[in-house]
């Protein structure tokens, strides 16, 4: 356990600050999403700290709903006179507001300033209200999403500074990506804090927003989903799972649920591509959690399955780094991952452990069995540097995480 003392330390999220950079001035609403406690506000701190220091010419008018200073604001009315007020004329002016979803009728104003095409800008807000299917209906503009993900592998190294990254992805496997719980010393301490966002996260903002009148069923279909990160699942197969245990629960209201823990940045469901016949499969789909250390939170230990941890931060990092990501399908064979961006296509195998021969036969076969020129690789805890074998590239997962 790697104890910090009582005071946050702040690293340079460079990955997602130079994609706020590098669209000043396009005419979109930027909108900054993800899960709660990801960092959205200590990056848009981080965009002001940038303006101050960079941009000689600017006006900034930043407005947090966090603070109760702003509690004058609260309205859709009050907030665009306060940043018309504001408006420097002679100078480049920047919209910054975090959790806008606070001010009643914010819709409006971001609306009637956008189309003013005089300010940059930016906002954040609760992961439940700022949803990326409802940001074509809420903004008339154009929005450019910047989706806010718990801290990267290399981002824990770099807040830890540690050295040998073989011995830190052990521990990042423990601790996860959520970097207010690293402020705690105790597993206990910290396992309450990764709740209570979690259950904050689903009891508040999801009930909240979608009205649920079955709480205890979505409680269900949460720890269900917690309990089979990785595993083929369905809304009918879920429908029997409940059946078996004398609850209810129809079929559709399952399939909602499920998309509104996925709309809250909750979980992320990948879909079955069917390799051989280059065609997307409706059914059955797989579901990735944010974070692996809301399963550990809330779960416990149990008998963790290694390998279907190393799967999920394999595919929530494909997600970082811009993919779109597939459960590959070839006749009775499944593949991990097809990853796709742009031209490029890889396939990608997750295993815990491939030391024993039969097990890399294992993982290798399906592998071999693509008869197309893309990229395969098998991401594996080798603890040591990667190698060929048979043409498929064999690769340590610190090693992965790492690479760009």
């Amino acid at each position: 356990m790697i104890i910090l003392g009582d005071k946050m330390k702040l690293i340079q999220r460079e990955e997602y600050l130079n994609k706020m950079i590098r669209v000043i001035n396009t005419p979109d609403i930027k909108v900054i999403t993800g899960v709660r406690r990801a960092g959205k506000s200590k990056l848009l701190e981080a965009f002001i700290k940038y303006i101050e220091t960079n941009i000689n010419n600017y006006n900034i008018i930043h407005i947090n709903y966090n603070e109760k200073k702003y509690d004058n604001l609260l309205d859709g009315n009050s907030l665009y006179e306060y940043i018309s007020k504001n408006y420097n004329g002679e100078k480049e002016n920047f919209v910054l507001i975090d959790e806008i979803q606070k001010c009643i009728g914010f819709e409006e104003t971001i609306n009637s300033i956008h189309s003013e095409e005089k300010y940059n800008i930016y906002i954040t807000g609760s992961n439940a209200f700022m949803l990326s299917s409802d940001l074509s209906t809420l903004f008339t503009g154009r929005t450019f999403e910047i989706n806010v993900y718990p801290f990267s592998f290399e981002e824990y190294i770099k807040y830890f500074n540690i050295n040998n990254h073989y011995l830190a992805f052990n521990l990042y496997m423990n601790d996860g990506g959520m970097s207010g719980s690293y402020l705690y010393s105790e597993t206990e301490d910290k396992n309450q804090y990764l709740k209570s966002i979690y259950n904050t996260m689903i009891l508040r903002d999801i009930v909240q927003k979608y009205k649920i009148k079955n709480e205890p069923l979505l409680k269900k279909l949460s720890d269900y989903l917690l309990d089979n990160i990785s595993n083929i699942t369905s809304s009918t197969k879920i429908e029997g799972m409940l059946k078996n245990e004398l609850e209810t629960g129809d079929h559709k209201t399952i399939s909602n649920y499920l998309d509104y823990l996925c709309n809250a940045f909750a979980f992320y469901r990948v879909r079955r591509y069917d390799i051989k016949g280059k065609s997307y499969l409706k059914s059955q789909d797989k579901y990735y959690l944010v974070d692996t250390s809301f399963r550990r939170a809330l779960l416990g230990r149990k008998e963790e399955d290694y390998g279907r941890v190393l799967e999920n931060i394999v595919a929530i990092e494909l997600f970082r780094r811009g993919y779109d990501i597939y459960v590959g399908t070839l006749y009775d064979k499944e593949i991990d991952f097809v990853a796709m961006k742009n031209e490029e296509q890889i396939y990608i195998q997750v295993s815990d452990n491939i030391e024993n021969e039969l097990t890399l036969k294992r993982e290798i076969t399906p592998l071999l069995s693509i008869k197309d020129g893309y990229k395969k690789l098998i991401i594996s805890r080798l603890n040591h540097e990667g190698y060929i074998k048979d043409g498929i590239e064999i690769v340590d997962i610190s090693d992965w995480l790492l690479s760009k």
